[in-house]
């Protein structure tokens, strides 16, 4: 009697089952044994401080490709070109695209941060999950449905890609440019996801938590 007693929280049931042990405490960068470059150059310390001010910490990624200091500077002057640089597509057109790509893909580091970004840059969390699980869930204008549509079919076939996918971006309002960007950072997110889940890279766990607060009535 007093060993079941013991085991019973008081005015609660007796829990069943197994409880799952936490997930993703801080640390781990990926699954390959790759210490960090001691000849990092300055200008990639230099990006790495920035970081830790903008952010309070560096992304994974970055410290996982640290361990070459001259594939870290092309990774990084790539990815800051396609996602940051001046575009006829938004920060948030182009951080829709990697979800949707990394969602084909099923890339847990890139659904999780680029997740964190959609939510951020929104101020939707409900439209970033739905992004996550099924961008065709989501009420979308016709510019992110024939984006994410382009984006989608370049990823699971590309081969399959003709004029009339081109013509339905053009038709949606997207230029010549901006059919190049739209290529570009769907093909950027189908390399990286494979780079991310062939060495089972693991993001950073302030991810889960950014941005989760719902608007209230009217800030939407």
């Amino acid at each position: 009697m007093a060993g079941k007693a013991a085991g019973r929280k008081t005015g609660s049931k007796p829990e069943v089952g197994e409880r799952p042990a936490p997930q993703e405490t801080e640390g781990t960068v990926m699954a390959l044994d790759l210490a960090p470059s001691p000849d990092l150059s300055p200008e990639m310390r230099a990006y790495f401080d920035k970081c830790r001010e903008k952010i309070g910490y560096v992304p994974n990624v970055l410290l996982a490709y640290a361990h070459d200091s001259a594939k870290l500077e092309v990774f990084a002057g790539l990815y800051n070109d396609l996602m940051l640089a001046p575009s006829g597509l938004s920060k948030l057109e182009r951080e829709m695209i990697a979800v949707a790509v990394s969602s084909v893909n099923r890339c847990y580091y890139c659904l999780t941060a680029h997740g964190a970004a959609v939510r951020s840059l929104s101020g939707d969390p409900v439209l970033a999950e739905m992004l996550v699980m099924n961008y065709r869930a989501a009420d979308l204008s016709a510019r992110h449905r024939a984006m994410l549509d382009f984006a989608v079919a370049l990823t699971e076939a590309p081969w399959t890609i003709e004029e009339e996918d081109r013509e339905a971006l053009r038709d949606a309002g997207f230029s010549e440019r901006d059919l190049w960007d739209i290529s570009a950072v769907a093909s950027f997110f189908n390399m990286s996801n494979r780079m991310a889940s062939a060495v089972d890279m693991r993001p950073n766990r302030a991810y889960h938590g950014e941005a989760r607060t719902l608007p209230g009535p009217g800030e939407a």
